[in-house]
């Protein structure tokens, strides 16, 4: 089993914003796993889903972005779901808008979703997908950059973005499964 977490804020008003990229590529992804109707779970939004035989959690934590971690841990805890197996999308100021990354282990980089993440997780062995959201020109508007609403042009990016991230994450999926059955 897979738990698949894209980091965000819940509300309206953080709606549409870079900041909340995560949630909106789990809503992209989720037709890829013919996930099914969302449930209220976990102190976040949750679907369930199938790939490749394997079962899919899709997780869109409801507790704001610097708590993040206690909605990943319950979810992980309930399907006793191995920290190797969590991949977490999320975005990254110190990537170009539409680039993406990914990595295993690490820190938070200055990411406070990831650092409750980490926090409660107590491993660092999770998969990460970083989507590039630009850093602001001036280091007092990062707040307010990141809490921005996405630009048009911004909007047109997130579709060629999130078919490279789709990819790597099945890339993902592939070699984490081709482990288990081993």
């Amino acid at each position: 089993m897979f738990l698949i977490v894209g980091l965000g804020n819940p509300g309206r008003e953080y709606e549409n914003t870079r900041h909340n990229i995560g949630f909106i590529f789990v809503d992209y992804f989720a037709p890829e796993i013919a996930a099914g109707p969302e449930q209220v779970r976990f102190q976040g939004i949750v679907q369930k889903g199938r790939w490749n035989s394997h079962d899919v959690i899709l997780l869109k934590p409801q507790t704001f972005m610097n708590i993040s971690g206690a909605s990943v841990l319950e979810c992980m805890q309930f399907f006793k779901i191995p920290v190797e197996n969590l991949i977490v999308v999320f975005d990254d100021l110190d990537q170009e808008f539409g680039a993406v990354r990914t990595r295993v282990g690490g820190g938070h980089g200055g990411h406070n979703g990831v650092r409750d993440i980490l926090a409660r997780v107590t491993s660092d062995q999770f998969h990460r997908i970083k989507l590039g959201i630009g850093r602001p020109n001036h280091k007092g508007a990062v707040t307010s950059w990141v809490l921005g609403k996405l630009t048009s042009s911004e909007s047109d990016t997130l579709n060629a973005s999130f078919a490279v991230a789709s990819e790597r994450l099945l890339s993902i999926l592939n070699q984490r499964a081709k482990l288990e059955k081993k």
